[in-house]
């Protein structure tokens, strides 16, 4: 469990600080505690603007076919917008459902193998609305330990019976199924986990799910566009595409380059949900051109569908190299790449001597990262070229600390 002590309001007599009922700024003072507690502990966080012209090589970012600046994308964004408006708006039940949002779910769906599909205005929204809207009071939920956080807010809000299953162990998860009481039962599990980019077992835990009578719910973020015949994801590369007891969450913010997220499963659990899960009914709908450049992207993987291996190339090219300079990096599964660091502060420091030196990589720190040990973490994007891969490894091994791990 990640140690929230440096997240939690200090306990009283901690702060010497003015009284409320006579300086009504002093309701807050406990937050400069709690920013000191975060700073020593190596787990300050900042904003960076980027520029559109910046000039460092970007593998931070989740682009991982490389089409958010691809021409095909952005004019079918642009187009989007001057057909239907900046903004969708209003929630998607009222008039924040256009046909191009109709032609992206129908698209996507028939892409990944499902009945159907509902978009939502992010990956996070659409994790949220399946476990509270698939689960209640009587449902038994069985989420793996290296969740992803949308996964871990949404058993929070489902009201049901949560238990924590050891990372990727169908066998754990059978064993909690066995002794459920409950009525109903779900397992919950990322497709490729985005600290280490390793793959679930996705076909062993939908097998546990069906010998006791449980659905599967499958945040398939990091596998869509990158894992499965041409692109189309984890799911589908388990043999699961299609399933009537499985559900799947995408995002359209990695491999599709756009913004939004989509359910995908049965068309009973779609209507299920377009009824009732909260953060489709009472949130305004994905803007008309996040919509428009995810189906114009969709469309081009469909007619180009290497891209899908390439960027599986890319990363398992990275790792070799990268291990082959002495470094501890992970074996990839998908497109996420990930080194390992001494320390929060050691991987800040190296992530910034990347970045001046023209890379830019992820930083995932506590308490990103469920077991507690820093890394960077690279995207390996399908457009790079092997110059560019050569360049990053150089660019990493140079500024990486003295005291780097040995392995991963």
């Amino acid at each position: 469990m990640v140690n929230r002590t440096a997240f939690e309001a200090p306990e009283a007599g901690d702060i010497a600080a003015a009284d409320p009922a006579t300086d009504p700024a002093a309701v807050f003072d406990w937050l400069d505690e709690s920013a000191g507690q975060r700073a020593r502990a190596g787990l300050t966080r900042t904003l960076r603007g980027r520029p559109a012209d910046d000039p460092v090589l970007d593998l931070a970012g989740n682009d991982y076919l490389g089409l958010t600046r691809h021409p095909a994308v952005t004019r079918a964004a642009a187009d989007a917008a001057l057909r239907w408006g900046a903004g969708a708006t209003g929630s998607r039940l009222v008039t924040g459902t256009t046909a191009l949002h109709t032609e992206l779910e129908e698209e996507l769906a028939a892409f990944c193998g499902a009945e159907a599909a509902l978009v939502f205005s992010s990956g996070y929204t659409a994790n949220l609305a399946a476990l509270t809207a698939l689960t209640d009071p009587d449902t038994l939920i069985v989420s793996d330990a290296y969740n992803h956080a949308s996964l871990i807010d949404g058993c929070r809000l489902a009201r049901a019976d949560v238990h924590r299953a050891p990372h990727s162990d169908p066998g754990a998860v059978a064993g909690i199924l066995a002794e459920r009481t409950h009525r109903r039962a779900l397992v919950v599990s990322d497709s490729v986990f985005s600290v280490d980019g390793n793959a679930a077992p996705l076909a062993e835990l939908a097998a546990a799910a069906r010998r006791f009578g449980a659905a599967l719910l499958v945040d398939d973020a990091h596998g869509l566009g990158v894992l499965g015949p041409g692109g189309s994801g984890a799911t589908a590369a388990a043999g699961l595409a299609g399933a009537p007891d499985v559900v799947t969450t995408v995002t359209l913010s990695k491999s599709l380059g756009s913004q939004g997220g989509a359910v995908l499963g049965p068309r009973r659990v779609i209507r299920h949900l377009t009824e009732t899960a909260r953060t489709f009914i009472f949130d305004t709908g994905l803007a008309p051109a996040a919509a428009g450049a995810a189906l114009g992207a969709l469309r081009l993987l469909r007619a180009e569908p290497h891209r899908a291996e390439r960027a599986r190339e890319v990363a398992r090219a990275l790792a070799a190299r990268l291990t082959a300079a002495g470094l501890p990096a992970s074996a990839p599964d998908a497109a996420v790449v990930s080194v390992r660091a001494p320390g929060p502060e050691a991987a800040v420091a190296w992530a910034a001597d990347c970045r001046r030196a023209g890379l830019a990589v992820g930083c995932f720190r506590p308490p990103s990262v469920p077991d507690g040990v820093s890394r960077l973490r690279l995207t390996a994007r399908g457009d790079l070229t092997d110059d560019q891969i050569a360049d990053a490894v150089r660019i990493i091994a140079a500024t990486a600390p003295a005291d780097a791990p040995d392995r991963p």
